[in-house]
Formats: structure tokens, C-alpha cells, sequence
């Protein structure tokens, strides 16, 4: 598991965490079943307090991404498969709304926008 926090974010630590590891588990990168490295060892290891690690983790935890099972440790729950797909959705959706936004912005028209997806769409196959 990979976290990278950023002083310069406007974002609490604890946000930064759980996003990122959210968005390891919807990207695949933590799969069902991986653990995950003790609330104190991933405050040593990011160099932030254990509060706020715990912090993050009971985020996580309520809503539903990772399990806790008492000594034995923190792992990546398994996770409904359409809960999942929701999430990855929701992903493209607001990635999908920010560049609408910024066509928006630039005065392009919604079938270039649409024509652009459709480019970009068939680029990958």
C-alpha cells in the first residue's frame, strides 16, 4: 500500500488517507483479503500521529472498505461486486463532469465534446 501526503493539500491527513486507499481498492491495486499495515505502523511509516491514522481507518472502516479482525489485524474487505462497479462509475462520472465544465469554459459545443469521447473512446481499442 502506497500513501503519498502532501502538506500543501488543503485536505486533512486523514482525507488524504482514505481516498487513497479507496481509490486503491476501486482501482484493483488492494484486493479482497490483502492486509494492511497496523494504525501504529502506518503512522511511523507516513510519520503522522496514530490518531490520526486510527481516524482514517475507522473511516474506512464505516463504510465498508476495509475489516477489522482483533488480533489478527486490517484487511481489505470483500467487497458487492455492483457496489463496486457503482464506485468506478461515480469515478468517471465526476471526470466526465469536470471536463464538461471546462468545455463549457472554452465555448466547445457538445458534439465536439461528444465527437472528443468518441475519438478518445475508440483510440484505446
Amino acid at each position: 500500500m502506497k500513501i503519498i501526503i502532501s502538506n500543501a493539500s488543503p485536505d486533512p491527513i486523514y482525507e488524504q488517507i482514505v481516498r487513497q486507499v479507496k481509490s486503491q481498492i476501486i482501482g484493483g491495486d488492494l484486493a479482497p483479503g490483502d492486509p494492511l499495515p497496523s494504525i501504529r505502523k502506518l503512522a511511523l511509516e507516513l510519520q503522522i500521529s496514530v490518531i490520526t491514522t486510527k481516524r482514517a481507518y475507522d473511516e474506512l472502516e464505516r463504510e465498508g472498505f476495509i475489516d477489522t479482525v482483533g488480533g489478527k489485524g486490517t484487511f481489505v474487505a470483500a467487497q458487492n461486486k455492483e457496489l463496486l462497479r457503482e464506485m468506478k462509475m461515480k469515478v468517471v462520472e465526476e471526470k466526465l463532469a469536470q471536463a464538461v465544465a471546462e468545455a463549457k469554459v472554452l465555448g466547445i459545443k457538445p458534439k465536439a465534446l461528444r465527437d472528443m469521447i468518441r475519438l478518445l473512446y475508440e483510440e484505446e481499442d
